[in-house]
């Protein structure tokens, strides 16, 4: 029988490419899976006590799904293209040297559970509409904590934009000292920050800055590039990619990741929801109170997705730390709109 090798690529989780397989003593070549080239390379059965503890917070169960189908739900994996399900299947069967397991229905184990999704959704209610500073519903601090810290950014662009719509489309564009976060008496409320506190707003690519600023169709856009250095800032966009079973050495603790991931894609969706202007100053108090809890757990910003774009934003909490390169001026020449009926 032809031994055959798998790579990183197959699962695209970082927790195996970066700390797994450099443990395996992995050759390199042409994966066996997805054909990916010039990739680390391992025997499936390599990573058997690995995916054995992922297993385990599963169990069978009637009316359930396979085990790979709860693998790429809930933890995104085998996500490279060539890892449909059946290819899937094909290799955890050589991973676990079981082939019967891929084939028999699975439910999650009863054992773990989460509070934190209710007690947001309570906790956000009586911020919006009862109680503003002195609350009666109490999150879980320590383990919030816990949860940002497996959400902390490891790579992150050192260039990013802020933009500004100019009155004049014939005028000069802002000197970059008029391209920073406003005074803070001039400072309203904000996806991030309350009113009075600045933080600076930045878009991953040009587009996305201007587009965040809400622009019309012949309207100018000033557009300042800044640097930013290696900052902890905690990254909101997908948090079932970004976080790896794999990292975690015991069952229970996956089981418990697993039970908070609704949790932090919910924390997610509080920096991405569109809210209109004139419901600003209430529908914006969750998310805020979201980036002063980071804020006081010793990081500089959050990341999260783009509401009006491809890009993503960043919230810086100091605006400080970002130092204003160069303004380049921007022709909006066409702004679209999506919509459905309800």
């Amino acid at each position: 029988m032809v031994t055959r090798f798998c790579c990183p690529e197959c699962f695209d989780d970082h927790g195996l490419r970066d700390d797994i397989f450099p443990t395996l003593e992995p050759a390199t070549g042409r994966c066996s899976f997805c054909d990916t080239e010039n990739v680390p390379l391992v025997e499936p059965k390599q990573l058997q006590e690995y995916f054995e503890l992922l297993v385990n917070v599963y169990q069978p169960g009637e009316g359930g799904k396979s085990i790979v189908e709860w693998m790429k739900d809930d933890w995104q994996l085998f996500a490279h293209p060539r890892m449909d399900i059946a290819h899937s299947k094909e290799l955890l069967s050589e991973i676990l040297d079981n082939g019967d397991i891929v084939r028999q229905p699975f439910v999650p184990s009863p054992s773990y559970s989460s509070a934190g999704l209710a007690t947001w959704e309570t906790l956000r209610d009586e911020m919006m509409y009862r109680n503003r500073w002195f609350l009666d519903v109490v999150i879980d601090e320590a383990r919030l904590r816990q949860l940002l810290d497996i959400l902390l950014v490891t790579q992150l662009p050192s260039e990013w934009f802020r933009a500004r719509i100019s009155a004049d489309t014939d005028a000069d564009p802002f000197p970059i000292e008029q391209m920073g976060a406003p005074p803070n008496r001039r400072t309203s409320h904000g996806r991030a920050n309350p009113a009075g506190i600045p933080y600076l707003y930045l878009g991953s690519r040009p587009e996305t800055a201007v587009s965040e600023v809400r622009p019309h169709t012949g309207e100018v856009a000033c557009v300042a590039k800044f640097d930013v250095p290696d900052i902890r800032a905690v990254d909101l966009r997908n948090p079932r990619k970004l976080v790896s079973p794999f990292i975690l050495s015991e069952a229970a603790e996956i089981g418990q990741l697993r039970a908070d991931l609704p949790f932090l894609e919910r924390l997610g969706e509080e920096l991405t929801r569109p809210v209109l202007p004139q419901g600003a100053a209430i529908d914006y108090i969750p998310s805020q109170y979201l980036c002063e809890f980071i804020k006081k757990s010793k990081f500089d910003g959050v990341v999260y997705r783009s509401s009006v774009s491809d890009g993503f934003n960043l919230a810086l909490f100091d605006p400080g730390k970002a130092q204003g390169r160069t303004v380049a001026v921007y022709e909006v020449e066409k702004v679209t709109v999506a919509v459905t009926q309800v």
